[in-house]
């Protein structure tokens, strides 16, 4: 079960990813990513993986340690836990800027490669559009 929900996680995400990336222009993308709730089947999936094991993460999360991290993320359910937590928010940064990116004109060409960045090293992606959106 933990295996189908990890691979279906990046299943949700990657239309909205195909659509800001490979159609920025077309109507209904912008309408589809409008929306803050692409995001929310990934999230539903984290509820899934997190909440029965909510006794051992609340700890971790409240008084983090390297090492409570390490061994919360280092099972197959915390790595699923720890991936669709990051997609929910990378897709989320990366809709932001997607849409943001509209309003400032900033061309899909330029936007397609720090999208790409988004989806792969997030916080990255998010600095390199932060650099171009001040420009």
């Amino acid at each position: 079960m933990t295996g189908f929900l990890f691979s279906l996680t990046f299943m949700l995400a990657a239309p909205f990813w195909a659509l800001m990336i490979l159609l920025p222009r077309w109507s209904w993308t912008n309408r589809i990513i409008s929306s803050p709730l692409i995001v929310l089947p990934i999230v539903v999936i984290y509820a899934v993986l997190v909440i029965p094991a909510f006794g051992d993460v609340l700890p971790a999360v409240t008084n983090p340690t390297l090492d409570g991290v390490a061994e919360l993320l280092g099972s197959p359910a915390g790595a699923a836990a720890g991936w669709a937590h990051m997609l929910a928010f990378d897709l989320f940064v990366g809709r932001w800027a997607f849409l943001d990116s509209r309003e400032r004109e900033i061309s899909p060409l330029v936007m397609a490669p720090i999208l790409l960045l988004t989806i792969l090293l997030g916080p990255l992606g998010l600095a390199a559009y932060l650099a171009v959106r001040k420009l």
